[in-house]
């Protein structure tokens, strides 16, 4: 069998190349190793005995251009959360919260005032969220086009009269930003979370990943607002789904790719019910790590990077109700509507870092917490909705790939033990007491590390980016006018997150990859 188009890996990316090729008449073929299609964006029935379909590994979305919609035809509604995030923090031993409204200025205001700090402290939030802003208007078109050099871009920077901003986003630390506009070690870690989620960094880090990560969270569709997803993320990878076998294109589960051939023609050998098939390909798009395909072309891949380590620690809960918290002046169904940080202060982080770094877990669980519920109850049945069952799911900082490869299952134990501990310094009653338990009478909580991700969706030491994050622009002289997506080897493209400007539930280096191949 001959197609235009292989692609290995049915992920949101795999899916949304397929749609642009399918599109354009391409006759296409996705193999995709697991049983299900939607890799990291799908929704699955975690705890067998509820009705509750979560978003397994990923949660928001924020990268996934509007355009990228539109010309698709997908149709899923992105819902804005009222409130940004929560932070808990205690003040003198009065238990107190850091409000950032997405809605309601005057919020946000009020609620850094009563940091300590002053106007000032106001003051300088709002510039870096005004050189947020202006960076997003900048860049983020630039995505869905051929990479420009730095030197372009810098100049570009500099006829804007932006030469400041420039420097500030790429050339010093992102540390230096925050710390030299606001005081407060609470509001500094809100802002360096974004530059650390999913990668193992800090704030004066030489090799400028925490800018890189920084620059993801802040840009998508110009505003950076991260959304919730209607009918939880695997809503998207159903969406695409739909698209792509509408399109004609051909999808296999449970195939899993053992070996790329080249020579006068592409050949992919795939693996599915225990039999061995070979099919032809004008162009091949793999939707996983750039290691991955080296290893599919018989190669031996370089040895990944310090900063290459995975170090996402994701944790699902279902909860019978949201607990109270120590801090009387918010209700749960406010606390918990954004993003609900705990040990996640500026110095707090800089030492989870610096523990993990010595090989060992931190005592205090620097993390993030989603109530996917809240904003969309879709995604749990009427009868656990009039019960007033709530998912949250955590994402943990600083737990790189490292800690969990001599003991998986102990040390995932350890964290989760921890991350409790953590997040009940905050409430007035045991998270415990909160969860939901199954038939057999175990909390309905599950635990991935990155060595599970690594197992489960084939990202290399379990990092989400599939590598280290790249610049927005060309990194090399031989990029300056590509896609970002090609390769040394010919009519082989990345179409997944290891692709320039890939990361994140995007759908960018799909699309990316699809214009290179109809180029």
């Amino acid at each position: 069998m001959i197609y235009n188009s292989v692609i290995i890996g049915g992920g949101h990316n795999g899916l949304v190349a397929a749609c642009y090729l399918a599109k354009a008449g391409k006759k296409v073929l996705i193999l995709e190793k697991n049983d299900y299609i939607g890799g990291g964006t799908t929704s699955q029935k975690v705890f067998a005995d509820y009705e509750a379909k979560l978003s397994r590994y990923s949660y928001l979305v924020s990268l996934f251009p509007k355009e990228l919609l539109n010309e698709l035809g997908i149709d899923v509604n992105l819902l804005r959360r009222n409130i940004a995030s929560y932070t808990p923090y205690n003040q003198q031993g009065v238990d107190k919260g850091l409000i950032i409204s997405n809605v309601d200025e005057e919020v946000s205001k009020q609620s850094i005032l009563d940091l300590g700090y002053g106007e000032a402290e106001w003051e300088g939030y709002q510039k870096i969220l005004q050189k947020q802003q202006t960076f997003a208007e900048f860049i983020w078109d630039s995505f869905l086009a051929p990479l420009q050099s730095k030197e372009e871009w810098k100049a570009y920077f500099e006829a804007k009269g932006q030469a400041e901003l420039w420097t500030n986003f790429v050339e010093e630390p992102i540390g230096k930003l925050i710390e030299s506009h606001v005081k407060s070690d609470i509001l500094r870690g809100v802002l360096m979370t974004d530059a650390k989620i999913g990668s193992y960094t800090y704030a004066h880090d030489t090799s400028l990943l925490q800018n890189r990560t920084f620059i993801y969270h802040i840009i998508g569709n110009k505003t950076g607002e991260w959304r919730v997803p209607q009918g939880g993320m695997g809503n998207v990878a159903a969406q695409l789904i739909k698209k792509a076998i509408d399109l004609g294109v051909e999808i296999i589960a449970s195939s899993e790719v053992k070996q790329i051939e080249q020579g006068t023609e592409l050949k992919v050998i795939y693996q599915h019910n225990k039999q061995t098939y070979e099919v032809l390909a004008q162009d091949i798009l793999v939707n996983a790590a750039p290691g991955v395909l080296e290893k599919l072309l018989g190669n031996t891949p370089s040895a990944a990077k310090p900063t290459e380590e995975g170090t996402a620690f994701k944790i699902n809960l279902l909860l019978k109700k949201l607990p109270l918290l120590k801090d009387t002046k918010v209700k749960p169904e406010e606390a918990f509507a954004g993003t609900f940080h705990i040990n996640q202060s500026y110095t707090q982080m800089e030492d989870t870092f610096k523990t993990a770094e010595s090989g060992r877990i931190p005592d205090l669980i620097a993390c993030e917490i989603y109530c996917h519920t809240l904003t969309d109850p879709s995604i749990l049945s009427a009868e656990l909705q009039a019960q007033g069952y709530h998912t949250l799911t955590v994402f943990g900082l600083d737990l790189p790939y490292e800690l969990f490869l001599k003991d998986n299952e102990t040390a995932k134990k350890e964290v989760v033990e921890k991350f409790l501990r953590g997040i009940n310094a905050y409430l007035a009653e045991p998270l415990e007491d909160c969860l939901a338990i199954d038939k057999n009478g175990n909390w309905c909580i599950e635990a991935k590390s990155s060595v599970d991700l690594e197992k489960e969706l084939g990202m290399p030491r379990g990092n989400i980016f599939h590598n280290g994050l790249s610049w927005f622009y060309a990194e090399d002289t031989a990029a300056i006018g590509t896609w970002g997506v090609e390769t040394p080897y010919e009519h082989i493209y990345i179409c997944g997150s290891g692709a320039a400007r890939g990361g994140a539930v995007s759908g960018i280096p799909g699309r990316n990859a699809a214009k290179a191949v109809l180029e």
